[in-house]
């Protein structure tokens, strides 16, 4: 296990990412993705393809489910319905919370940071799973991916949290686990680590531009020594 290098800046807060780097959601997307695609009469998606679609959104992920397996464009209407209904009955219950997570953001808090969870997950989705988890008390702010214009990889979801924060980009430390992480907090000024154990699109993480990386988010104090 590769040490990280300390980041030597001081940071007021920190934003955190929630799917692939707080809590292993596959078994929930999985779950929810073959409900939706059972009701609509289309044939099963495996949990390994399922992951590779993760972390951009809810239409980014049925979209893609939908042309994996051949169904027409035409039925998204439809199937977002059902996803969110399938989603809604289980989330969570196939989910479990990654070694390190909480011990990671107890050091963060520890530190005085303030922290917010930013998530591509619709907001009610997110809340409920943080709470269901026990990580929720951890957090001043949840934001999902229906609460800006736009989500990540944009950076205006970054901005906008650091403004409820009342933190400036440069203070306020990223974590997250893809590309879309990192590229959201590069434009939006702030520095970005990323765990290694998460869904980046199938791709390598390490060629990630970032500027640590954490097989744990239990190394994260490591990280932020002054």
């Amino acid at each position: 296990m590769n040490s990280p290098h300390p980041l030597s800046r001081p940071f007021a807060a920190a934003i955190v990412d929630l799917d692939g780097t707080l809590v292993d959601t596959l078994g929930d997307f999985s779950a929810a993705l073959n409900q939706m695609l059972r009701d609509l009469s289309q044939p099963p998606i495996a949990s390994e393809t399922v992951a590779g679609f993760i972390g951009q959104g809810t239409e980014h992920l049925l979209r893609k489910t939908l042309a994996h397996v051949g169904a027409p464009a035409e039925l998204y209407p439809r199937a977002l319905d059902h996803y969110e209904h399938a989603y809604r009955a289980i989330n969570g219950r196939w989910s479990t919370v990654y070694q390190g997570a909480a011990e990671g953001l107890q050091a963060l808090r520890a530190r005085g940071l303030r922290l917010a969870c930013l998530t591509n997950k619709p907001g009610e989705f997110a809340r409920e799973l943080l709470v269901a988890k026990g990580l929720a008390p951890f957090f001043e702010l949840v934001f999902g991916g229906d609460a800006f214009e736009r989500k990540k990889p944009d950076p205006l979801p970054l901005r906008k949290t650091c403004e409820a924060l009342g933190t400036a980009p440069a203070a306020t430390l990223m974590v997250g686990d893809s590309r879309n992480d990192a590229a959201a907090a590069r434009a939006a000024g702030c520095p970005v680590v990323l765990v290694t154990y998460g869904y980046n699109h199938g791709e390598p993480v390490r060629s990630v531009d970032a500027d640590g990386f954490l097989d744990s988010l239990a190394q994260i104090d490591t990280i932020l020594r002054a």
